[in-house]
């Protein structure tokens, strides 16, 4: 491994390529029109958490049935009383120009005959508001953005390039830090994946945009990339996080065992009247919940989980027969033929389901203007604790804080970017003292135990007793990997491992913390 003894100069650091990267470097770019904009990202330019979203995007569109109160009021009871109230009415009054953009911008979201904007409705939601482009609207939204951003000529973009660590005064002033110091980012070191070099990145600003960590357990919905790397490196540079204990567990994966990540059956085909049954075919929703299979994600993915350990069943089931199947297949193309690829004909089968990790709703602190703790650090995205999403998400609000957060960054910048000087003495990566005789195998086995650790201890219910046998076995896996780290030559595998454990240790940290029952949080011993 050698180090890149040329420091990259750049006016903004992108790190991560989703709509919340994606569309704060676009209007960056148009913003400062002189600037360098730099986008980094670990794999494909496209290989990203928002390219997996199905549903859709929640805004207030058609005014003579819905409301900003109503959408506010959903996101608060979705959120369980944690939510930050004004984050949520700032968020959703923000919502139609936000849309209103990206179709600007050459989004397509799916019209009826008469032209008007079909609106989808998914679980907790009290009306219509969900745009949406079939049942991959995220896919649809990335490739907007990234035609856009292409064709702006003082954006660069890296894939393949792996971020390490952030820079601040420990790396400049070579001291340690504390987490309320003054703290301020200078850019990042990021791994050139093909090159198998170390690039350092110089920048007047950061923003983190890296999305989940839905790979520290067995089943996720989310793509092998999503490896906590944003919290991971914000908290080693003693940034504020927070609220990570809230991990949400998507009710409805499709049970196909081996198939990993987990096929998502979006929330939207409930919002189209899709019904819950047993192992035996019964209805179940009723005992759980009021609004039944529209009721918020946190209390059907429970109550589904709840069903599975009374049975023993492996699964319950997703009934859509009675569903036009025209519609279906019209608005969920997608998942009507990933159910014909495994003979599962949706007319007269029902679907196996069973829950998935799926969202973290915290993550790395920011304020209304997507500002962090540490200086010029900016986050957005499912990498942050927004105060929007509180103790559990409500469906579709993910992709609209993202590009909300990203446009009140570019507003707070184009008032204070003037004034940000470029970082002096910025050292390179210092890549001394390490060997090339590690063996991989390691690195598997402890990422199968991450994974295993949270499933078992810190899954959908926890309990004291669980999550101090997780918070005993991640020790030793930190411990370990310190040392491997230390001493070994750096490949994407290793710091995605030690991001992973980092993440784990931090929601168990944080469950442990947790006194009381809300959202994604639930405790046996609370109860």
């Amino acid at each position: 491994m050698n180090a890149e003894k040329k420091i990259q100069h750049t006016d903004f650091l992108v790190i991560g390529s989703g709509i919340a990267g994606l569309s704060f470097a676009l209007k960056t770019a148009i913003q400062f029109p002189k600037a360098r904009v730099v986008i980094v990202t670990k794999n494909e330019k496209n290989e990203c958490n928002t390219k997996y979203a199905q549903g859709g995007i929640a805004t207030v569109w058609d005014k003579t049935v819905d409301s900003f109160e109503q959408h506010i009021e959903d996101t608060l009871r979705a959120g369980d009383d944690i939510c930050d109230e004004e984050v949520v009415k700032m968020v959703v009054k923000n919502a139609p120009a936000r849309l209103q953009e990206l179709i600007n911008w050459g989004a397509q979201f799916d019209k009826l005959k008469d032209g008007s904007y079909s609106l989808g409705r998914e679980g907790g939601h009290s009306q219509d508001r969900i745009l949406h482009h079939k049942d991959i609207t995220g896919a649809e939204i990335e490739r907007a953005l990234l035609e856009q951003v292409e064709q702006k000529e003082n954006i660069d973009f890296y894939d393949f390039h792996y971020s390490i660590d952030l820079i601040t005064e420990h790396q400049v002033k070579k001291k340690q830090i504390k987490r309320l110091e003054k703290i301020t980012c200078f850019g990042a070191y990021v791994l050139d994946v093909k090159k198998n070099i170390v690039k350092t990145f110089s920048s007047k600003v950061t923003m983190l945009a890296t999305g989940g960590n839905g790979q520290v357990y067995n089943t996720t919905t989310n793509p092998v990339i999503a490896t906590g790397d944003g919290i991971a490196m914000a908290y080693r540079a003693k940034a504020e996080v927070s609220e990570v204990e809230f991990i949400q567990f998507h009710p409805t994966a499709l049970f196909n065992p081996g198939e990993y990540p987990a096929f998502l059956i979006s929330e939207a085909v409930r919002g189209e009247g899709a019904i819950l049954r047993d192992f035996n075919g019964n209805r179940f929703m009723k005992k759980y919940d009021e609004r039944e299979e529209l009721a918020s994600r946190d209390i059907v993915a429970r109550a589904i989980d709840n069903e599975l350990k009374m049975s023993g069943d492996p699964h319950v089931y997703l009934d859509c027969t009675h569903i036009a199947y025209d519609e279906f297949n019209k608005h969920f193309p997608n998942i009507n033929e990933k159910c014909l690829s495994l003979g599962i004909d949706v007319r007269k089968d029902y679907i196996p389901v069973s829950p998935a990790q799926h969202y973290i709703c915290g993550g790395v602190d920011v304020n209304k203007k997507a500002k962090t703790s540490i200086k010029n650090l900016y986050a957005c995205g499912e990498v942050t604790r927004s105060g929007l999403h509180g103790a559990n998400r409500l469906a579709s609000n993910s992709l609209l804080e993202g590009i909300v957060f990203a446009h009140n960054a570019v507003e707070n910048l184009s008032k204070r970017f003037h004034k940000i000087n470029r970082p002096t003495n910025v050292p390179v990566w210092n890549d001394s003292g390490i060997v090339k005789n590690m063996e991989k195998i390691l690195i598997t086995h402890d990422r199968n135990e991450v994974k295993t650790i949270m499933s078992n201890y810190v899954g959908i219910v926890r309990s004291n007793e669980r999550l101090l046998r997780a918070e005993r076995r991640l020790k030793g896996l930190y411990e370990d990997n310190k040392r491997l780290y230390d001493h070994s030559e750096l490949s994407v595998d290793l710091c995605e491992l030690r991001n992973l454990i980092t993440t784990a240790y931090l929601i168990t940290q944080f469950s442990k913390n947790r006194k009381e029952n809300k959202g994604g949080f639930y405790s046996a011993d609370l109860v």
